[in-house]
């Protein structure tokens, strides 16, 4: 098994469980979730405003739960939440930016749900974090619409909480951000659109830890260790920067059944859909389709980072004038599996050769 996380709540219990080669999530309500072995066969620019405002979530339930409606009541109900309560957003608009700063536990979560067209509106792009998990772990949270804000959802210091389902977009930065030491969290099935709409240059979808340069502000001068984090199943397209970057830093992550486009992308701010500066990060069954340079990338910008990383079974359409899988060094130990699917690569399939097996 590459993840398993199980919340139980007083209302229900809901597993998200990883496989090597597939992964399915099943909602609190019993329902099966989108499969990430076998995404949609339409290409993810296609996937319009409209298809993210549908309410995919099931899993709100329909007692035994806090329902709100407004900002005013979220915040109240954000900052009084218990281990083991349920948050349930009622459709409609909620103005302003929400700071989740309270734990739930490993046998009694928080679960903050809603449906797509409950709207976490941050306001313009240019300033605030239209949610932030600070210092807040166990939590499940699913199903709403985030938008507009500097960043999308923010985790500091966050861990053991599963991120599903939201719609992301209209971004001034990043989408999601897991920065300043979390780790163990799970990030999947969540539709990303519209990033770096303020800086191109951070436009990232989803972004684990933190530069180097950024280690004494947010991880004590030390390594931001954000470990053991799963990116699976999600949905990513129209990112200015990479659609998901992985710092140095941060270890034993998987990303896993994402379906990634480089439509839109800024080659000044990136050159691939994927770039690892982490080391021992497992990248498997992702699709992705039109690179500006390279699908995927492994980097070392740090002495003793970008090692020991591993791509397996990666469908890569990349239309670019790059590689499928380009690696900085052959010193970096980096494993690149016969069994990826390159096409439209100009450079080919990758810089080192494969491993079979």
């Amino acid at each position: 098994m590459v993840a398993l996380w199980v919340l139980t709540t007083k209302a229900a219990t809901c597993a998200a469980a990883a496989a090597a080669t597939a992964i399915v999530m099943t909602s609190c309500g019993g329902q099966p979730a989108s499969s990430a072995s076998t995404p949609s066969d339409r290409p993810a620019t296609t996937q319009s405003a409209d298809a993210g405002m549908t309410d995919v979530n099931s899993s709100c339930p329909s007692s035994g739960a806090v329902t709100v409606s407004s900002g005013r009541d979220l915040k109240r109900a954000l900052s009084g939440a218990t281990p083991g309560q349920v948050i349930v957003l009622a459709p409609g608009q909620y103005g302003g930016h929400f700071t989740v700063s309270r734990s739930g536990t490993a046998s009694a979560p928080i679960t903050l749900c809603g449906p797509r067209s409950a709207v976490l509106d941050g306001g313009g792009t240019d300033a605030g974090y239209t949610l932030h998990l600070n210092h807040a772990s166990w939590w499940r949270i699913e199903g709403f619409t985030v938008q507009n804000g500097q960043k999308g959802v923010v985790t500091d210091g966050a861990s053991h909480n599963l991120i599903t389902g939201l719609y992301v977009h209209q971004i001034g930065d990043e989408a999601i951000h897991l920065r300043s030491l979390s780790s163990d969290n799970t990030v999947s099935h969540n539709l990303v659109r519209d990033t770096g709409l303020l800086s191109s240059f951070f436009g990232e979808g989803i972004y684990v830890g933190s530069a180097h340069k950024n280690w004494c502000k947010y991880s004590g001068c030390q390594p931001d260790r954000c470990d053991r984090n799963v990116i699976a199943g999600n949905d990513i397209a129209s990112t200015t920067a990479e659609n998901i970057d992985i710092k140095e830093g941060t270890t034993g992550g998987k990303i896993i059944g994402n379906r990634l486009n480089g439509t839109g992308m800024d080659q000044s701010s990136s050159t691939a859909w994927i770039n690892v500066k982490g080391n021992n990060w497992l990248i498997q069954g992702n699709t992705g389709t039109d690179s500006v340079q390279d699908g995927m990338q492994v980097h070392q910008v740090y002495p003793g980072w970008g090692m020991d990383n591993v791509f397996r079974g990666n469908t890569l359409r990349v239309n670019g004038p790059g590689y499928g899988i380009y690696v900085h060094h052959k010193r970096l130990r980096t494993i690149v599996a016969c069994n990826n699917v390159v096409s439209g690569a100009g450079r080919g399939f990758s810089n080192v050769a494969c491993t079979r097996g």
